[in-house]
């Protein structure tokens, strides 16, 4: 298992993206656990959030001895926390943030995510499947309004439908079922500042160039800094992990 991030400030005066990831072995048993959260801007104290909620998770995962349900426990955590610190600074319109995350063991593999963090999970160099937005035009292209190659450019692909730092009755982040860790299994987590400015394809291209998670994740960083010159480019933050 090894992995590489990178979060970019963009045109942005803060970085309101946090990403990080921690492998360790426990009982002879190697564990792998990595998040990435894109705080909301717009309401306030976001890299703050994001910031929280990545830390909280470290912090978790590395305290932790229990691991078959270790993404929902972290998001719990964070979200707690984020509740938490919105009672105590009267700031209940501040504090949230998206999340994507991901776990990793000698055995299985599995993810979850809240907002439009994405997750994509590639094998032997191919596409397989990616995490759908909690998200406007996601919906949208769900219900066959729109096409899924709209969603970069949508007007409203910033308004999001779930996120972290809103009250819940019960859980609002999307899990994945469990997977058998193979080989050649490569998995992508990144801000929508990252995905927007790559198709799946380059991805792709990218990663059956590289011989490395370093090499995969700078190979597609060029393209996203290409494509992202022109415009008012957000941050932009991602994390790969390669088996």
């Amino acid at each position: 298992m090894e992995y590489a991030m990178i979060s970019n400030l963009g045109k942005r005066e803060h970085n309101e993206d946090c990403v990080d990831g921690r492998i360790q072995t426990v009982n002879g048993v190697e564990h792998g656990c990595f998040v990435l959260a894109d705080g909301l801007g717009g309401h306030g104290r976001g890299e703050v959030a994001s910031q929280l909620v990545v830390g909280i998770s470290m912090d978790t995962f590395e305290r932790t001895t229990e691991f078959e349900c270790i993404l929902q426990h972290i998001l719990d955590e964070g979200q707690r926390e984020l509740m938490e610190m919105q009672r105590r600074e009267n700031a209940f319109q501040e504090l949230k943030t998206t999340a994507v995350s991901l776990y990793v063991n000698n055995e299985f593999v599995y993810w979850a995510h809240i907002g439009d963090s994405r997750l994509y999970y590639f094998n032997q160099n191919k596409l397989i499947e990616r995490t759908k937005d909690h998200s406007v035009p996601q919906m949208m292209v769900l219900s066959g309004e729109l096409k899924e190659n709209r969603i970069r450019r949508h007007p409203d692909r910033n308004r999001l439908l779930r996120v972290m730092g809103i009250e819940w009755s019960n859980p609002k982040y999307t899990v994945s079922e469990k997977i058998e860790r193979k080989n050649g299994q490569a998995f992508l987590l990144c801000s929508d500042g990252f995905w927007e400015n790559i198709n799946e394809r380059q991805m792709m291209k990218c990663l059956k160039k590289a011989k490395s998670a370093k090499e995969w994740l700078s190979r597609m960083d060029d393209i996203v800094q290409k494509n992202g010159k022109k415009t008012d480019m957000d941050n932009n933050s991602a994390l790969v992990v390669m088996l």
